[in-house]
């Protein structure tokens, strides 16, 4: 996958940060660790914090060998602080809930979409939605495809 081939911010997803410690799906971890690395270097690459949210109750509880708090820290500084621009404020909620009734997609996922839509991407890296979908001018885009 090259981002060169989707011009504009791309948001993604949690599941591109799970794969790309993920040592049983090697296909998909390198997959991942070249769409974080090419965020960060293009500096496209957007997240909101219900991504950081999501990826740290996973790393620090569900990894086969779990995150350490230092390793959280320092993954949150030199890779969430630069892609993180999306906060979520009452009318963020609202929108995400007229989505929801649109997508019929479950609520983390519609929150997902909105902060993706907010954050004016165009694209949205996710392997849990359906590939192709255009919500809004959003196209979903599963990278592991």
């Amino acid at each position: 996958m090259n981002v060169a081939d989707f011009p504009g911010l791309f948001f993604l997803d949690t599941n591109i940060f799970v794969y790309a410690f993920d040592a049983t799906a090697p296909i998909k971890r390198e997959i991942a660790q070249k769409l974080i690395q090419d965020s960060l270097s293009t500096r496209r690459g957007v997240v909101s914090s219900q991504i950081i949210q999501e990826f740290f109750n996973v790393a620090l509880r569900k990894f086969t060998r779990p995150m350490a708090i230092s390793h959280a820290r320092m993954y949150l500084s030199v890779v969430f602080l630069p892609l993180c621009q999306h906060f979520p404020s009452i009318s963020f909620y609202d929108r995400a809930l007229l989505i929801r009734e649109e997508t019929g997609y479950s609520l983390y996922d519609t929150l997902v979409v909105t902060a993706a839509l907010e954050t004016e991407c165009k694209f949205l890296f996710s392997e849990d939605m359906q590939d192709g979908r255009i919500i809004q001018g959003l196209r979903i885009v599963n990278p592991f495809a």
